[in-house]
């Protein structure tokens, strides 16, 4: 590649900030070591850490942020005409003043005062003799190969830098091809166009880059992986968890097929009513909201949701709210009155009784006969353990039951000879909950809101239920019901996204829980493990990570990281996703609103750390809130 075509080349791929930023690499530090303390580095996939040094410029400081790529040129070649260059992360950036770095702690108290306040002045020149600027990157583990036509790819995997090279910083052109080309072609999307409004963009916000310049980026993920694969939002009290969960649901329903994908989300913070209330009051957006009790005016549904602190006492949200009422999308939740047994617990029942026979042949044959016979009509007609027994189940194991004790002579003092031939007393309480739920108006049981939820219509369910033992509960119902339908019928379609908000209140970690916690912590384990074979996706949001069941985590694809304060839940992620600390550590700046965004499937390149700045989900309903005022 000549001179020209270099120059060429470089101005479409890289920028040098008007010829500020020159740079070259310094080290390639192996990030493993042969024994010792340092031999093992927590959470990160990449092999090395690379120094870079730039000659300083005052305004460079300014301009340079973590989360910008560098290309260096490595040992890898791919012909004559073309260039292949090792990608890598920024995750820290430092200046450095040569009079200030010789300063010793052990000299004269006045002389050092002098040496300090004389360099202040140095920090406005662009003396590079004195001063420079240093920074540590992390491979990316991918590399950037250039033709000498300027056609550009990047290729999986690493290669080794040359050390003392040219570093390359990619400008925003290439960075948004790289991050989001693939993308926005499958969507047909501009994204020179890009705007916030979540109606006419699919995007989940900006990339926090070029910020100084001004220049917009904007970050697309593809919407059918992130909702298959399951995807995290993790960030301590006040970092926008809820807003970005919002804002991702939003874009969802906007922007995929109204055919293919629904929302289920189980609001056990109340919060959602608002932060989707733009989509719950517009008339063409089928949905439902289900609340614990009963609400008979708006005034009572205003009090249950809550709200952000600048909108607790805006009168417009009543309006709102009036809208979800009177299209009669307000239900409530109504807990089962009466117990059908399912068939799980008629195997465990016999599992018991086989128990306390173990010395007597006989009842063990019976047992098995019975046994035998509720297995065999499962398979017959398609049921799974976890649905309720009907009655014509239960009148063919009575006279199964009652054939078999007579058979094998069992003694009608017996525990079992009592439990086969008492079995039609099940029938009462089936058709006692039968028409208790014919008689009531308005409820919804757990049945119901399947039934809801597998409508062709309804796109999203949200289930605002402060009660955990509640919400645990109709969660275990749920997703076994979903799961084993889709199961049964070999469905993948619609995509059904199932969000579970404070997630540490349903998965939880199974070895600190007991009871109904660690059967819903197994049973969303379960649906995280085996769901995307069934089209049934997964969103975690929580500010306790640290509390979660770990074999859960393991199962999320895609993440969204905030600020998270205590050290052990920044270990945690980087340990469970393999993300590198030092980019990890940038999450500690912070502001509400700012994520890490890193994704194995849904984003436009795999596994790389990116920092956006996510849209504002209160923009959206305040709109709504301004269309309703006037």
């Amino acid at each position: 590649m000549n001179t020209q075509e270099e120059k060429t080349v470089n101005n479409r791929c890289f920028t040098d900030f008007s010829g500020k930023f020159r740079a070259r690499l310094a080290a390639v530090i192996p990030r493993f070591f042969g024994g010792g303390a340092d031999s093992k580095v927590t959470g990160t996939s990449a092999r090395y850490q690379c120094r870079v040094k730039i000659e300083y410029q005052k305004d460079l400081m300014g301009l340079l942020e973590e989360g910008m790529l560098l290309a260096v040129r490595n040992f890898k070649q791919v012909g004559e005409a073309a260039e292949r260059y090792t990608l890598m992360e920024i995750s820290r950036v430092w200046p450095e003043h040569f009079g200030l770095r010789g300063l010793s702690d052990h000299g004269y108290y006045p002389m050092q005062f002098e040496i300090i306040e004389q360099s202040e002045g140095d920090w406005q020149t662009d003396d590079t003799s004195t001063m420079m600027i240093q920074i540590d990157a992390v491979p990316i583990n991918y590399d950037l190969v250039m033709s000498g036509s300027g056609e550009f790819e990047f290729v999986k995997g690493f290669s080794y830098p040359v050390v003392g090279s040219h570093a390359y910083l990619l400008n925003s052109g290439m960075i948004n091809c790289m991050y989001n080309k693939r993308i926005t072609d499958q969507m047909g999307i501009d994204a020179s166009r890009t705007v916030e409004d979540a109606r006419v963009d699919p995007r989940l916000g900006l990339v926090k880059m070029f910020e100084a310049s001004k220049t917009v980026i904007p970050i697309y993920v593809d919407f059918e992986k992130l909702v298959r694969y399951h995807f995290g939002v993790f960030a301590f009290t006040g970092g926008g968890k809820s807003n970005l969960t919002a804002n991702v649901l939003r874009r969802i329903l906007l922007h995929t097929d109204k055919e293919n994908t629904k929302v289920v989300l189980f609001d056990i913070s109340c919060e959602y009513a608002f932060l989707l209330l733009d989509l719950l009051a517009d008339p063409a957006f089928p949905s439902k909201i289900v609340l614990e009790h009963r609400v008979d005016s708006v005034e009572q549904f205003f009090n249950s949701v809550v709200k952000p602190r600048e909108y607790e006492e805006d009168e417009r949200i009543k309006a709102g709210l009036q809208c979800v009422m009177d299209q009669g999308k307000v239900g409530y939740y109504t807990k089962p009155k009466q117990k059908v047994p399912k068939y799980i617990q008629f195997l465990d029942e016999l599992a018991a009784q086989r128990k306390d026979s173990a010395e007597k042949p006989h009842y063990i044959n019976a047992i098995d006969k019975i046994h035998d016979a509720v297995l065999e009509y499962m398979e017959e007609h398609g049921l799974s353990e976890g649905q309720e027994v009907n009655e014509k189940f239960v009148e063919h194991i009575d006279a199964v039951a009652r054939e078999a004790v007579e058979q094998f002579r069992v003694h009608d003092k017996s525990g079992l000879y009592a439990w086969a031939t008492t079995r039609t007393t099940i029938l009462d309480t089936i058709k006692s909950k039968r028409d208790k739920e014919t008689a009531e108006t308005g409820g919804l049981t757990a049945e119901k809101i399947r039934e809801l939820v597998e409508d062709k219509t309804t796109r999203l369910v949200c289930l605002s239920i402060s009660d955990p033992y509640s919400i645990k509960e109709l969660a275990i119902a749920l997703t076994q019901e979903l799961l084993s339908h889709r199961k049964r019928r070999f469905q993948v379609k619609p995509y059904i996204l199932m969000v579970f908000d404070e997630a540490q209140e349903f998965i939880p970690a199974t070895g600190d829980s007991g009871g109904i916690d660690k059967k819903c912590s197994r049973q969303v384990e379960t649906l995280l493990r085996q769901g995307r074979k069934y089209g049934l996706g997964v969103c975690v949001s929580t500010q306790r990570i640290a509390n979660l069941n770990t074999n859960a985590l393991q199962q999320l694809h895609t993440y969204f990281v905030g600020t998270l304060p205590r050290p052990y839940d920044r270990l945690l992620i980087s340990d469970t996703f393999m993300i590198d600390k030092g980019i990890l550590e940038k999450t500690l700046e912070f502001a509400p609103g700012e994520w890490l965004l890193s994704s194995y499937i849904a984003t436009g390149i795999e596994n790389v750390p990116i920092f956006i700045k996510a849209d504002n989900a209160e923009k959206e309903v305040e709109k709504h809130l301004s269309s309703l005022k006037r």
